[in-house]
């Protein structure tokens, strides 16, 4: 088979309302629909003895049935239907909906002035072609799209380079500028990323903000320095709209040596989502270790402020796999601490009570250096007073969290604030870019 046959019936569903803006009838045939089945000689399949050649105004089955032919064989099919001087274009694709199987059938009617005869069979050609078009083209950018993924490339055997191409905090963008915009800037990308490759290379919107790309006859010398050039043009594209927007995109890519494409693929989606972790990288396969050695270089810091070598020790201890620790034993050298590193703190867990000076102090500090609003803070305390909880959300703290530790929800609750942080950096870089 040439495509992905198992789907869901609501993606059967999407997709047939995506269909009939193209052809006049979508229609499933069940498999039900070709049960009491019997040999016949004249199609050299198994015909059943449903009456779906009615549509066709006949009162036997059609001479070559592509709907029989594509249900026994589990292909999709393609033929000119011919009724009275009509002529239509039909499409019979073996599906497995919810598994079970059926045929879905499409049909389109070629009008009159496309009747084959020798001065028009260019302009059915081209019609045909039109439909195809319509059929494997992304309506947004001018790409090819899933089904052609799926129809034409999934089972390709050819040597190639294969990429995975996504835009940096895309729904960030959707969320400010609103999903019109947001389509604009996909057809900008897109048009940035045609222009670095050749005809016989194939870009696929492969869903949403990311695009496959197959890279013909792609050496693996090469392809690190066209992935590269690839990201340039994107970070280059000027959004007309918003001339100081910058986008950037993380990409992964790998040779298909051997042929099997759909392996190919999920290996650059791997490294896409490692180049993701950094942002607006380029990552191949020889790129991997690298990028694992620059992990542990690349960890969110966190400051850990409290009197108690021992409460540090425990927090440390939760922590420190996924983030680096620098540590402060009082108010005093916390403010030092924070002086220095400014932003490059991702968080700051603050005890209340401490000598020198207490977490209050710190708080009020870092209230009017307007520290507060760019670092996040979660009070640590065994003080579980609801005027000291309410003080320190009212100084602008994130979160409240109380002594003795339970290690997952120490956890937890400092990976979502250092996320959600990590967002509004981001979001404010972006509007803000010159």
């Amino acid at each position: 088979m040439n495509q992905n046959v198992k789907i869901t019936r609501q993606q059967a569903e999407e997709e047939a309302k995506m269909l009939e803006k193209v052809f006049d009838v979508v229609r499933f045939l069940e498999g039900n629909f070709f049960e009491q089945m019997q040999d016949d000689p004249r199609i050299g399949v198994k015909i059943g003895m449903c009456q779906c050649y009615d549509f066709w105004k006949k009162n036997k089955p059609c001479e070559n049935c592509i709907s029989m032919k594509a249900y026994a064989e589990k292909k999709q099919k393609t033929k000119l239907e011919f009724l009275d001087a009509d002529v239509f274009l039909v499409i019979s694709r073996y599906l497995e909906i919810d598994g079970e199987a059926c045929v879905m059938e499409l049909v389109k009617h070629l009008e009159n002035d496309t009747l084959i005869d020798t001065a028009g069979r260019d302009k059915l050609v081209g019609k045909l072609k039109g439909y195809q078009d319509k059929l494997y083209i992304d309506p947004i950018t001018g790409v090819y799209n899933r089904r052609y993924f799926e129809d034409e490339i999934r089972n390709m055997q050819n040597s190639a380079g294969v990429a995975m191409i996504d835009l940096d905090d895309f729904k960030l963008y959707n969320d400010i500028y609103g999903h019109d915009m947001g389509d604009q800037v996909l057809c900008i990308v897109a048009d940035a990323i045609k222009n670095c490759i050749r005809k016989t290379d194939k870009l696929i919107r492969y869903g949403g903000d990311e695009f496959l790309l197959i890279l013909s006859d792609m050496v693996r010398g090469t392809l690190r320095g066209k992935l590269l050039q690839i990201q340039e043009a994107i970070e280059n594209a000027t959004i007309p709209e918003c001339p100081r927007l910058k986008l950037t995109a993380s990409i992964g890519g790998v040779i298909s040596e051997d042929g099997k494409i759909e392996e190919a693929i999920a290996k650059a989606d791997q490294l896409m989502y490692k180049a993701k972790d950094h942002k607006a990288q380029v990552v191949t396969e020889c790129d991997k270790t690298i990028f694992e050695k620059k992990e542990s270089e690349n960890k969110p810091r966190i400051l850990i402020v409290d009197d108690s070598e021992f409460n540090r020790a425990i927090l440390k201890e939760i922590l420190q796999e996924t983030y680096e620790i620098i540590e402060a034993d009082d108010g005093k050298e916390a403010l030092l601490k924070i002086n220095e590193y400014g932003m490059e703190i991702s968080l700051v867990l603050l005890d209340i009570i401490m000598p020198e000076k207490d977490g209050f102090e710190v708080l009020k500090y870092m209230e009017e250096e307007s520290l507060i609003s760019d670092i996040p803070v979660i009070m640590i305390s065994s003080e579980d007073s609801a005027n000291y909880i309410r003080r320190a959300y009212e100084m602008g703290v994130s979160d409240y969290i109380n002594r003795p530790f339970d290690a997952n929800i120490v956890y937890q609750r400092v990976s979502n604030i250092v996320k959600l942080y990590a967002k509004q950096r981001r979001l404010m870089a972006m509007v803000t870019r010159v």
